[in-house]
């Protein structure tokens, strides 16, 4: 690590944070209007404390896509062990009981529970900060009982389920279930300016098999169309926030025309998107397909560690060197070429030269727990297991230059910046306030158009004037088939593209925030 920006994690894209603010309309649409508030510096210091347990929360994800690759296989969902809602901007407010009692909620497109604190939750410090539901307080509480636990990577909530009404907007959706949580663990709860959370994904990926909010909605006749849309505001100079619309779009948020793609796999609202460009120029990754979901409950854009190292060295952004990734292009740097000039199917290369097995579709480690180098009797196990994604990340590397016609010299000198340029896992990578003018376009394919972001929208600044730091907005997530290749869409994608998330045709559009 050893650089003094390390300390800036994923809290620091908490540029702002947002309160509700419910409009009345005549056209047959809920609006839930935010506000925003001044960042919060509690939010950076609880995220650096919990820095340490980041390793463990990528485990845990990769765990889990790797080994549970059906939506129903048990009830902890896949999407929420990659959550940590510290970098979530965009706030509503809600009412639970009759009378409604208050809380902040994330409105996530990334999971499907409602889960608030109850009064109930004695012994985790983050429920004294926060509303508590009282189910004696409430006319219309319905006991249920049944416990619920939600897995976050770095430690669970857990609590029961109750039954009672829930106001969102002017809407009353009666009997919701959902959780009363007796248990938040750590810091990052604590230092959170939202209550709860409140999930907009399909059924599939909901905890306890509760009925979403968002289905008991269309259920109970409360929306004019199954459609929900986000518009999220950018500037930070201005007072509104943002606008979640229920029941269709308002016009007055997008410009031209939406680019619609189907939900691939319902649970998360999950797409098909094509390559991934720097500069108009593709990287090849994404060529043949990756996975991607569009998902309010992050601001990042979380992507295959192989992409997002070509932008940090694009963009000039600052990461940690990998040993791994430097032995490989010294040793095998030529042999790839070579085999790539041959018109060897680069997914066999690294298999081939002894690094990865080939399991019919993609390279992958040998899984070898320890192997004892002769005479000095070090374990190299754990390097030579590393080396194998590290050979995959140089063969794309290596035919993406070898397209552009480079030489042999300016390849390899190229690919050993690139290991120089790799993001921490889940980490940041800090950049030049100053050298935004001259970075690249990054763009996306999704549908049959270009997506592009500019330097201004996928750069984070913190802090004004001398102080002020930049974080690039792309952090590394490695999700392997049949899940990934995997993309999040976070809201600084959300933020330049207006998303439709239409229910009853099952498919996500995107077009030009106005």
């Amino acid at each position: 690590m050893g650089m003094s920006m390390n300390v800036v994690v994923l809290s620091l894209f908490v540029s702002s944070l947002l309160l509700s603010v419910v409009t009345a309309s005549d056209d047959g649409l809920v609006r839930i209007g935010l506000k925003k508030k001044k960042f919060d510096p509690n939010n950076r210091l609880a995220s650096r404390l919990e820095s340490e347990d980041r390793q463990a929360l990528i485990a845990s994800m990769q765990e889990k896509y790797g080994l549970h690759n059906n939506l129903g296989d048990h009830e902890d969902t896949d999407i929420v062990a990659l959550k940590n809602y510290m970098d979530a901007q965009y706030y509503g407010e809600i009412g639970v009981g009759t009378p409604p009692q208050k809380f902040t909620v994330i409105f996530d497109t990334g999971s499907s529970n409602l889960w608030v604190p109850s009064s109930k939750c004695y012994f985790s410090v983050a429920c004294y900060f926060h509303s508590k539901y009282k189910a004696s307080e409430s006319k219309t509480y319905k006991k249920n009982g049944k416990p619920a636990s939600i897995q976050y990577g770095t430690g669970a909530i857990s609590g029961f389920f109750s039954y009672d009404n829930v106001q969102v907007g002017n809407l009353v959706v009666e009997d919701q279930e959902f959780i009363e949580t007796t248990k938040e663990p750590g810091l990052i709860f604590l230092a959170a300016k939202f209550d709860g959370i409140l999930g907009l994904g399909f059924k599939e990926i909901s905890v306890g098999k509760a009925v979403p909010v968002w289905y008991n909605m269309l259920k109970q006749g409360l929306i004019k169309e199954p459609v929900f849309s986000f518009w999220l505001n950018r500037n930070v100079g201005e007072e509104v926030g943002g606008e979640i619309v229920f029941g269709g779009v308002d016009p007055d948020h997008y410009k031209g025309k939406h680019t619609y793609v189907p939900v691939t796999q319902k649970g998360y609202w999950q797409f098909d998107m094509g390559d991934v460009l720097i500069g108009d120029k593709p990287t090849g990754f994404c060529a043949g397909g990756c996975a991607a979901i569009a998902d309010s409950g992050t601001s990042l854009l979380a992507g295959p560690t192989t992409v997002v190292t070509m932008i940090n060295h694009a963009i000039g952004a600052t990461g940690v060197v990998s040993q791994e990734c430097k032995a490989v292009v010294q040793q095998y740097g030529q042999t790839i070429i070579d085999l790539l000039l041959a018109e060897t199917q680069p997914q066999k290369i690294c298999s081939q030269i002894g690094l990865c097995t080939f399991d019919g579709a993609h390279g992958v480690s040998m899984g070898i727990e320890s192997v004892v180098e002769e005479g000095n009797g070090k374990s190299s196990g754990v390097q030579f297991n590393a080396m194998c994604p590290a050979c995959e990340m140089a063969v794309v590397w290596m035919q993406n230059q070898l397209k552009q016609n480079q030489t042999l010299d300016v390849i390899l000198n190229y690919v050993n910046q690139l290991c120089d340029r790799m993001p921490s896992p889940m980490g940041e990578s800090a950049v030049e306030c100053g050298s935004l003018s001259s970075m690249p376009t990054v763009s996306f394919t999704i549908g049959d158009k270009v997506f592009d972001l500019s330097p201004e929208e996928y750069i984070l600044k913190v802090g004004e004037g001398p102080q002020a730091q930049c974080i690039s907005g792309f952090t590394a997530l490695d999700v392997p088939p049949p899940r990934g290749p995997l993309w999040i869409l976070g809201d600084v994608f959300m933020g330049r593209y207006h998303t439709v998330f239409d229910f009853g045709k099952e498919r996500v559009g995107f077009a030009e925030a106005a």
